[in-house]
């Protein structure tokens, strides 16, 4: 075999055992970018569960049975009796 031919075959042979390491290394971070997936994907569905709850927590709070007990207790304010009521009528606009 000539010198050139060794030369040659050592190349290619550098060039396999470089693109097996290679092969190897980009496989390694594809699996330490799925690990990092699956723990985005598990955080999200985390916040999904929480943000579940915090929409039935705002559902139980602004119901309207809860504002009106918090509106006689916190604020003192109670229905209008019959006398306390006064109607108004509002002219439409430009009419006189």
């Amino acid at each position: 075999m000539s010198r050139a031919g060794l030369f040659g075959l050592t190349i290619l042979g550098a060039a396999v055992i470089a693109t097996g390491v290679s092969v190897v290394y980009v496989k390694y971070l594809t699996r330490l970018e799925f690990v990092a997936l699956q723990e985005v994907r598990a955080q999200r569905d985390a916040f999904d569960v929480q943000w579940g709850r915090l929409q039935i927590e705002e559902a139980a709070l602004t119901s309207h049975t809860r504002i009106e007990q918090s509106a006689r207790q916190q604020l003192g304010m109670h229905l209008p009796q019959v006398v306390e009521v006064r109607i108004l009528e509002v002219a439409p606009h430009g009419a006189e």
